[in-house]
C-alpha cells in the first residue's frame, strides 16, 4: 500500500478547510465570497469570479480580492458583455476550459477586454445541486492549464460548494418569500389598510327579556309573607291573588280592638244614662264619645288592613319574579317590591353593560340579542333608554341599565324571562382604534397619563 506523500496530505487539509469554511456561511452571498478568495491557496489563480445563473441573465455575485462591487467601474461593466458570451459557451452546462483564441469570435468588446483585464485562460465550473442543475459558475483565471490533481480536488470541493449552495438558497428563498423587501412592503401595505379598515363599534353584555309595560307588585303593609299563590313567569288573570302576608298580628289586634270598642260604648251608654242625674256625668260624655269613636277607628283601620293581606292582580299578565322560596316568611316594609306584573304583548330587553366596555350610545342604536335557547336567531330592536349612573348587578358588576325594545318579538320566542348576550353597535370607528381603545384606557388609568 503506498503511503500518501506531504503533498497529498496538504490537499486534503486544505480540501477540509474550505468545505469547512463553506459550511460556516450564512447566505449563498457569503458563500461566493468563499468560494472566490479561499480556494486560492490550490490553484494559484490570478482572479475568481462567481456567478449566479438564476434567470432572467447572469448577475455577478464576488470577484475575488473586492469586498464590494463597484458597478460602475470600467472593468465591471465589460464584464457585464463578457458574462453574455460566457453564456452562451458555457450553454452545455459542463467544465470548460476557454483561451483567448476562443474569444476570437466573440464581440470586439469582449476581445479587447480580455487582451486588457484577462490572462491567457479561464477555467469554468459548474455548482449543481443536488438535481444536477446548475445553480452558478466559477471562472478562475489562470496563465496555464490545471492539472490532473487540481481536476480532481476542484470537483469534489464544486459538489461541496453546490450542495451548501443549494441549501443556503432554499432558505433564503423562504425567508424572501416572507420578508422580502416586495413581500414586505405589500404586507405592511396590508396590514395598515386592515387596521384603517372602518368597523362599527359593539359591545356585549348580558341582558334578558322583559316587557315595556311593567308594573310594580308591592307589600301593601308591613308584615311576613306568608304565601305566594303564583309561579315566576305564570300568566295571570285581573283579580287574581299573588301573595298573602301572615294576619295572625293583625287577627289579635282586631280582637283586642272589637273589645275595646265595646268597653268604650258601655262607657258612653253609662255616663248617657247617669247624665240626668249627675252633672259630673253629663261633663264625660264628649270625652267618652270621642275615645269610643276613636276606638272604632282603629277597628276599621285593622279591618281595613285585614282586607289588604292578600295582594290581587290587578290587570292580566306576567307575574315576574325568582323564586317562590325567596319569599316565603320573609318580612317585609310597606311599599317593597315583591314581583312585576309584565305585559306579554311588549316584549322587550334589560341588557346590564359592564362599565369596562361602556361605549358612546344614542338612543335608537341597533340591537341584538342571542338568546341562550336560540343562538341562532337573534331577536333585533333599537336602543330606547339608557341609564345615566352605573349601579352593581346581582353579580356584583358596575353596569348600565339598557333598554331596547324587540322588533320581530314572536310571543313564543320573545318569552319573558329569557336570558342570553346583547350585541349593541355604536358608532363607526377604525379597526386600529378598537384594538387599542381598551389596553389604552387600562394603560392610563395605571399611569395616569
Amino acid at each position: 500500500m503506498q503511503m500518501p506523500t506531504q503533498s497529498d496530505v496538504v490537499l486534503l487539509l486544505q480540501l477540509a478547510e474550505l468545505e469547512s469554511l463553506a459550511r460556516q456561511a450564512d447566505s449563498v452571498q457569503q458563500l461566493s465570497f468563499h468560494i472566490a478568495n479561499d480556494a486560492h491557496p490550490l490553484l494559484r489563480y490570478r482572479q475568481a469570479l462567481v456567478f449566479d445563473v438564476r434567470p432572467p441573465a447572469w448577475h455577478l455575485f464576488n470577484i475575488s480580492g473586492l469586498v464590494s462591487i463597484d458597478e460602475q467601474s470600467p472593468y465591471v461593466v465589460w464584464l457585464g458583455h463578457a458574462r453574455k458570451w460566457l453564456r452562451e459557451r458555457l450553454e452545455a452546462g459542463e467544465p470548460q476550459w476557454i483561451t483567448q483564441e476562443d474569444a476570437a469570435l466573440a464581440s470586439d468588446v469582449v476581445r479587447s477586454g480580455w487582451e486588457e483585464w484577462w490572462p491567457n485562460g479561464a477555467w469554468a465550473l459548474p455548482l449543481r445541486s443536488r438535481a444536477g442543475q446548475v445553480q452558478g459558475w466559477v471562472v478562475f483565471l489562470l496563465d496555464e492549464v490545471p492539472g490532473a490533481g487540481a481536476g480532481i480536488a476542484m470537483s469534489r470541493l464544486t459538489q461541496a460548494w453546490g450542495y451548501h449552495w443549494e441549501m443556503l438558497a432554499r432558505r433564503e428563498r423562504d425567508v424572501s418569500w416572507l420578508w422580502g423587501s416586495r413581500t414586505r412592503r405589500i404586507a405592511i401595505a396590508a396590514a395598515v389598510l386592515i387596521l384603517l379598515m372602518p368597523v362599527r363599534q359593539s359591545a356585549l353584555a348580558p341582558a334578558e327579556v322583559t316587557s315595556l309595560d311593567l308594573q310594580m307588585v308591592s307589600a301593601p303593609i308591613e308584615g311576613v309573607v306568608k304565601e305566594v299563590h303564583v309561579r315566576p313567569n305564570q300568566t295571570v288573570k285581573a283579580g287574581q291573588p299573588l301573595f298573602s302576608l301572615d294576619d295572625t298580628t293583625l287577627s289579635h289586634r282586631l280582637a283586642v280592638a272589637s273589645q275595646a270598642v265595646a268597653v268604650a260604648d258601655a262607657e258612653l251608654l253609662a255616663a248617657r244614662q247617669n247624665a240626668f242625674r249627675s252633672d259630673d256625668s253629663k261633663a264625660q260624655l264628649t270625652t267618652l264619645q270621642s275615645r269610643a269613636e276613636e276606638r272604632r277607628a282603629e277597628l276599621e283601620s285593622i279591618r281595613s288592613q285585614l282586607q289588604r293581606q292578600t295582594v290581587v292582580a290587578p290587570r292580566d299578565g306576567v307575574a315576574v319574579f325568582a323564586d317562590i322560596n325567596d319569599w316565603l316568611g320573609k318580612p317585609v316594609v310597606t311599599g317593597e317590591r315583591i314581583m312585576q306584573l309584565a305585559n306579554p304583548d311588549r316584549p322587550a330587553m334589560l341588557i346590564h353593560l359592564p362599565v369596562a366596555d361602556a361605549l358612546t350610545l344614542d338612543v335608537g342604536a341597533p340591537v341584538s340579542l342571542f338568546l341562550t335557547v336560540r343562538p341562532l336567531q337573534p331577536l333585533s330592536g333599537k336602543l330606547i333608554e339608557t341609564s345615566y349612573q352605573a349601579a352593581l348587578t346581582p353579580d356584583g358588576v358596575p353596569s348600565y341599565r339598557l333598554r331596547a325594545d324587540i322588533e320581530n318579538g314572536d310571543p313564543q320566542h320573545a318569552r319573558i324571562g329569557l336570558k342570553g348576550t346583547a350585541r349593541i353597535k355604536g358608532g363607526w370607528s377604525v379597526l386600529a382604534y378598537e384594538i387599542l381603545r381598551r389596553p389604552l384606557a387600562t394603560l392610563r388609568a395605571w399611569t395616569g397619563i
